[in-house]
């Protein structure tokens, strides 16, 4: 049922997919709306000329059907400065799908108010992470935009009930949507995710046709592939000296990464909705950048700046996880990160072999790495073996303390 107050037009976050084609046509009957179609290309390797052929299809004008490619932008001023921060949240998961949602709501309130939309709508369901994302998107640049969330609108109660609609309204049907689909996929260039159906108890192993992105690593070759990353500022620039775009060199990561088995992960995370959700994930690009980058830092963070750095992680990675990118404290935070990486600048030597990443070698003009200081020979250094004794001393001092107190209670 829709609102008393009536929607003139919007802005449909679109995938041409059988769902947001369902949400399009139920868009027009239950609000009476003029529908804008967005499609996104952020690397999800889908062909997207029939997006546009279906929005036709289902009597979308030509002028209101937007297909924009954002690689550059996605993998520039969202990717790069997730990585400057080594972002993992809960240990593991490398947010593929969470970084893409704030740059897909930037676009969609761009392009309403280059139409003069006064509503967006995404397909989003109401048990997900991304209805939250999405929306605190929209509100944090458009204040006072109307958001429509189909999933927690219409009346449909299961997937035949959609099916039976879509046949209804002549909405086409790929055959392998017919039945229940084994298992849901996000992609973009940074990763694919699958999850639900065959993956939803998570003591059972994924099927192997689940992974997209990787060869399994026993299948990969059985040398080592070796080669260089260049960084600058701490963002990768180019590969064995070759220079790379933020979206090309994302690519030549992400196949290095296949070729190699590199990325996959299976995990049980916590959604910011209150449920436990299991994944499937594959990040190859990312799992290698990710070691890179540490790999740099090692040598050209000062310790404080880097310990520091880990400890605001989490947090940072909590705030792209829950859906506040655009909020003032990742601001903050990334203000913070993007300082510490002024003297991140430099090389590192990878390995990649069967699965896993080894950094085998780092410089930079700008390392902090002295081996005079480290060693074990008497060096002409400014460290004097000696002035460790008073440094020990005085950092034990409080343990010396606390001892003869608790032995004078014994």
């Amino acid at each position: 049922m829709a609102p008393d107050k009536p929607v003139k037009k919007v802005v449909l976050a679109y995938s041409g997919g059988l769902d947001t084609s369902i949400i399009l046509k139920w868009l027009q009957q239950t609000y009476a709306c003029e529908v804008v179609t967005f499609t996104a290309d952020l690397g999800q390797g889908d062909e997207l000329a029939p997006a546009r052929d279906k929005a036709l299809l289902l009597g979308v004008k030509p002028e209101n059907i937007y297909i924009e490619d954002l690689r550059e932008e996605f993998v520039r001023d969202f990717v790069f400065p997730m990585f400057r921060a080594n972002t993992v949240y809960e240990g593991q998961y490398l947010l593929g799908t969470s970084i893409a949602r704030p740059l897909i709501a930037k676009a969609q309130i761009d392009i309403a108010r280059k139409v003069g939309a006064d509503a967006v709508c995404h397909g989003a369901t109401g048990k997900g992470n991304d209805q939250v994302r999405f929306e605190l998107g929209y509100y944090a640049l458009e204040p006072d935009i109307r958001v429509i969330a189909p999933w927690r609108e219409w009346d449909f109660k299961s997937r035949e009930a959609l099916l039976d609609f879509a046949q209804r309204h002549q909405i086409p049907i790929a055959k392998d949507k017919r039945g229940e689909a084994p298992f849901s996929v996000d992609a973009n260039l940074l990763h694919s995710s699958s999850e639900g159906k065959v993956l939803e108890d998570p003591d059972t192993a994924a099927p192997e046709f689940v992974h997209m992105r990787t060869i399994a690593p026993e299948d990969a070759p059985d040398r080592p592939y070796e080669f260089a990353l260049d960084f600058e500022h701490g963002d990768p620039v180019a590969i064995n000296g070759e220079a790379l775009s933020p979206a090309a060199m994302l690519t030549k990561l992400n196949q290095l990464g296949h070729d190699n088995g590199v990325g996959r992960l299976d995990l049980v995370e916590n959604r910011f909705v209150g449920m436990k959700s299991r994944g499937v994930y594959e990040t190859p690009g990312g799992t290698i950048l990710l070691a890179a980058h540490r790999g740099i830092e090692s040598i050209t963070l000062d310790r404080g700046a880097a310990h520091l750095k880990d400890e605001l992680m989490p947090k940072y990675a909590e705030l792209i996880y829950n859906g506040f990118w655009f909020a003032p404290e990742r601001e903050m935070l990334q203000a913070a990160i993007d300082y510490s990486q002024a003297m991140v600048t430099g090389r590192v030597r990878v390995k990649l072999y069967k699965g896993n990443v080894a950094v085998t070698g780092r410089s930079s003009p700008y390392s902090l790495y002295d081996q005079d200081l480290v060693t074990f020979e008497e060096g002409q250094s400014a460290y004097d073996h000696r002035d460790a004794a008073g440094f020990i001393k005085l950092n034990a001092l409080r343990l010396r303390v606390k001892a003869r107190r608790d032995a004078r209670g014994g």
